[in-house]
């Protein structure tokens, strides 16, 4: 089984992910997985701290000379950002300045009456996006066993604000990923790119935040992951909470999603053919799975992200200790993070389509997991 934890807060000492069910003999090193996070970092709309991180993983343990053992795979992110506010060790609390007013839209006021908290940085650093940066370490892990099994996934941005990609996706998934890893906006279209720039310096000059659409597709999936027999073995739903986990995400779809409500089962339902060799399809409207299982067909996942809840131009809140209406603090934060959002999107699939395949095909070490999936597929 491929597990996996983080912790670590947004302002503390570093973030660390502990993996376990890494098969051994999988080539691992830092330089591929900070390739992952570099991508996590660009984007338009970010912040300056995506200028203050420059995040590297460093590789403590589970690896020895560049391939994994098998064992449980430590790492570890240094936030450069690291605040004294942040400390671990005891302070007088008369020289702590509590922060009490909860910002609409984040989990500070719910996450402190759970925890009973008297200070919402208890919550909000934890809570932060800052967070999916492990993520993305583990989903570059869990990259590195599918690109051994030939899977390729990819994203892009559909939309920022009002402004809706004109470019159809419907291309190969290579072309799909040269496109958007060239934009500022992982956008495929040249023409809409440059209408989300002017819609997040618009949103920016009005001290506000916009959200927006992205989409993960991944291809060389085989048929039979997931299950129809159990509600939580279904893949789709799998997928689903994985992806809804990320900070931000509001709304998950797969293949036509909520298109499919609109229009008779004629034109909704993919077409079954035979070419003397294997099942075909004409359309790929199920976005690769039915009954919960993976039909072959390329995954196709859409996430809506809800606009960043930190804003410049500040709600209106309460005091936790006066409980009288004051204005919700503003801290530095992103215009806009959807192009980041499906970078963590990527590796959210790509860890939950992992444990599904180890779930099936097993295999403690890789040239036994190739070696069970190329004799399935065959």
């Amino acid at each position: 089984m491929f597990r996996f934890l983080t912790a670590g807060e947004s302002h503390g000492e570093m973030l660390v992910a502990v993996i376990d069910g890494v098969p051994a003999g999988l080539p691992l090193t830092n330089e591929c997985i900070d390739i992952e996070l570099a991508r996590r970092q660009k984007g338009y709309g970010r912040s300056e701290r995506m200028s203050i991180e420059e995040d590297r993983v460093h590789i403590l343990s589970g690896v020895r000379f560049g391939n994994t053992l098998g064992s449980p795979i430590a790492l570890s992110i240094p936030n450069h950002d690291c605040q004294s506010f942040m400390d671990v060790q005891p302070v007088e609390q008369s020289s702590k300045t509590p922060d009490v007013i909860p910002r609409p839209g984040h989990a500070d006021l719910a996450g402190c009456i759970k925890y009973g908290h008297t200070d919402i940085r208890n919550v909000l650093e934890r809570a932060s996006a800052r967070e999916t940066a492990a993520r993305v370490v583990v989903g570059a892990v869990a990259k590195r066993i599918l690109m051994e099994l030939d899977i390729l996934i990819v994203s892009h941005v559909i939309r920022i604000g009002r402004i809706c990609e004109e470019q159809s996706s419907s291309m190969s998934l290579q072309k799909i990923q040269e496109l958007s890893e060239a934009s500022t906006v992982r956008c495929l279209d040249k023409t809409s790119e440059l209408a989300m720039i002017a819609e997040i310096e618009e949103a920016a000059s009005k001290g506000n935040t916009l959200g927006g659409v992205f989409e993960i597709a991944a291809s060389g999936i085989p048929v039979g992951l997931g299950s129809y027999t159990h509600w939580d073995r279904r893949l789709d739903g799998e997928l689903a909470k994985a992806v809804m986990s990320i900070p931000g995400v509001k709304g998950v779809e797969i293949g036509l999603g909520f298109r499919a409500a609109e229009l008779p089962g004629s034109q909704v339902h993919d077409e079954i053919h035979y070419d003397g060799v294997s099942y075909t399809r004409p359309s790929n409207n199920a976005g690769g799975i039915e009954g919960g299982v993976t039909n072959g067909e390329p995954i196709i996942i859409r996430a809506a992200m809800k606009p960043i809840p930190t804003l410049r131009m500040q709600l209106q809140s309460v005091d936790m200790t006066t409980k009288k209406p004051v204005p919700a603090f503003s801290e530095r934060s992103d215009v806009c993070a959807v192009p980041s959002a499906a970078v963590v999107g990527e590796s959210m699939t790509a860890i939950t389509l992992v444990t599904a395949i180890l779930e099936k095909f097993g295999g403690d070490n890789l040239d036994e997991l190739r070696r069970y999936f190329i004799a399935y597929n065959q």
